[in-house]
């Protein structure tokens, strides 16, 4: 970090006014406050957009970190590349570390089903912390409508290696994301009318039927919810959650 420490008493009372603030004004805040030592996570799926369109409008050569994991539908990556040429957007793409490659590759198959957490680790968590050294803030499209575990993250959040976690869309449901994509005539992802509602890798995404949650259609079956990015996994850079599988004997895996 190039700056000094955030003062946690000041980022909590500034937190709380936010509450009530625009998706807009939480933004500009960030970017003003933070240039250019800040990033925005995106998975470039239909709900994804009205935050990007928000932050382009603020700043236009915001830096955008999309995670390709390799596991994508090919209609994610069309999309993602469709948009930043027509928006002219600033994307760097994440991958899992090198060291990894020969593991990923003898176990891309069962891996997401036997164990999606180190999946996620691996091709999610890991990439964004590496990318996210030296930032001071970023910028994340979560809501407290999702899930458990982000109902109860705040809008401003200091992680503990000092990073500044921003949620401006935390206070949105779909119905304001919806209104936001109508107004401004945002595009849709392809799988999206196909009952993909909420988009992430190929083996672990399924349709969501009418009636059910957004989300429901992640990780079925298995009692996951969450990738890791917003949870204890991403805070914690040690690997014990993980060690079970890493205990593979693979001739790339660290020790």
């Amino acid at each position: 970090m190039n700056a000094l420490p955030l003062d946690p008493d000041e980022i909590r009372c500034l937190s709380q006014k936010f509450e009530t603030a625009s998706p807009q004004t939480i933004l500009a805040w960030a970017v003003e406050t933070f240039w250019p030592d800040i990033a925005i996570s995106s998975s470039f799926q239909t709900h994804s957009l009205p935050l990007l369109h928000m932050a382009i409008h603020i700043r236009r050569d915001i830096r955008i970190l999309f995670l390709e994991t390799g596991m994508h539908f090919w209609e994610t990556l069309f999309f993602r590349e469709t948009l930043e040429m027509k928006w002219n957007l600033n994307v760097v793409d994440l991958r899992p570390d090198d060291r990894w490659n020969n593991f990923l590759q003898l176990h891309w198959r069962e891996l997401p089903h036997q164990d999606p957490n180190l999946c996620c680790y691996l091709r999610k968590v890991q990439p964004m912390q590496k990318a996210l050294e030296g930032m001071r803030a970023w910028v994340t499209g979560i809501r407290r409508d999702q899930t458990r575990e982000r109902a109860a993250a705040q809008i401003l959040e200091i992680l503990p290696d000092g990073l500044l976690k921003v949620n401006p869309l935390l206070n949105w449901t779909d119905v304001e994301i919806e209104a936001y994509r109508k107004k401004y005539d945002l595009p849709e992802h392809p799988l999206y009318a196909k009952g993909y509602l909420s988009i992430g890798c190929a083996p672990c995404t399924l349709p969501v039927r009418p009636g059910q949650p957004v989300r429901s259609g992640r990780w079925v079956g298995s009692g996951k919810t969450e990738c890791g990015l917003h949870t204890e996994m991403f805070k914690d850079r040690s690997l014990t959650d993980i060690r079970p599988m890493l205990d593979m004997n693979q001739p790339d895996t660290p020790e």
